[in-house]
């Protein structure tokens, strides 16, 4: 029998632990394997923002499985095949951000969860459902259970439907994203404004009280501050910030060195 990967992040959220993972949006699989190798549950790679491709997408799946961590996608708002081709690809989970209303949470349940829950289109032969080699039904069961959907709470708009939205079967996750809210409410990049705070407590105490997990963008100083809110999925790095801070150092250490043998 074919071996199954199951899911990391579904595994710890169900046992009560925290799951934290890191941004990629460097073109390499081997940053997903150092993410991996340190230690981190999960890696969010973009096909909204970033110009991957989908042979790149695939061998970042591939290490994050061989290192057992779960691999995220946060998808392009296009057609059902946007949403349900990074799962198809073996991808632990999905983010779809800029979700509005109920319905529209609704709509992205019916198109990437398998019946009862919704109507899925199905394949079965590519590696989720390892190539064919699966028997129907135990495909359907296994990734309506170990894969998980993530939808992105990023638009003042969309805490008028904040209920509905968590309320909505086949959604594992609400992630609050600041960046956009933020401009949502005309405060671009002030990630402090009062609206900003008030608008992230409320998105984790709704998803707790619809028996969802909350989730959100933060620092790594302020980990403890997210989790005593309600937060247990938690991204909080990304690959372009470490290495422009790494760079940042090593010029600043340079230029020191160099002034320090000039004549005063």
């Amino acid at each position: 029998m074919p071996t199954l990967h199951r899911s990391r992040v579904l595994d710890k959220l169900r046992s009560g632990e925290c799951v934290f993972t890191y941004k990629i949006n460097l073109e390499s699989s081997r940053a997903v394997e150092i993410a991996a190798m340190c230690g981190m549950d999960c890696v969010w790679c973009c096909d909204e923002h970033v110009s991957n491709d989908w042979s790149l997408t695939e061998r970042q799946i591939l290490a994050a499985k061989a290192e057992g961590i779960d691999l995220m996608m946060r998808v392009q708002r296009g057609s059902y095949s946007d949403l349900i081709k990074p799962l198809e690809l073996d991808a632990s989970g999905i983010m779809v951000p800029h979700v509005m209303s109920g319905a529209d949470a609704v709509e992205i349940a019916r198109r990437t969860r398998f019946a009862p829950v919704g109507r899925r289109p199905v394949d079965g032969g590519n590696a989720d459902g390892r190539y064919a080699m699966l028997p129907a039904k135990e495909y359907f069961d296994f990734v309506n259970r170990n894969r998980f959907v993530v939808v992105q709470i990023e638009d003042v708009e969309a805490l008028q439907e904040l209920d509905a939205i968590c309320a909505t079967p086949g959604i594992d996750i609400i992630l609050f994203g600041c960046a956009d809210f933020s401009q949502s409410i005309g405060q671009n990049g002030n990630y402090q404004h009062p609206e900003v705070s008030k608008a992230r407590k409320q998105v984790a105490q709704t998803a707790l009280r619809h028996g969802k997990i909350a989730g959100v963008t933060s620092p790594a100083k302020d980990i403890s501050a997210m989790i005593d809110m309600g937060f247990r999925f938690i991204c909080c790095g990304a690959d372009v910030f470490a290495l422009a801070e790494d760079c940042r150092r090593i010029v600043a250490c340079a230029k020191n060195a160099v002034a320090e043998r000039k004549p005063r």
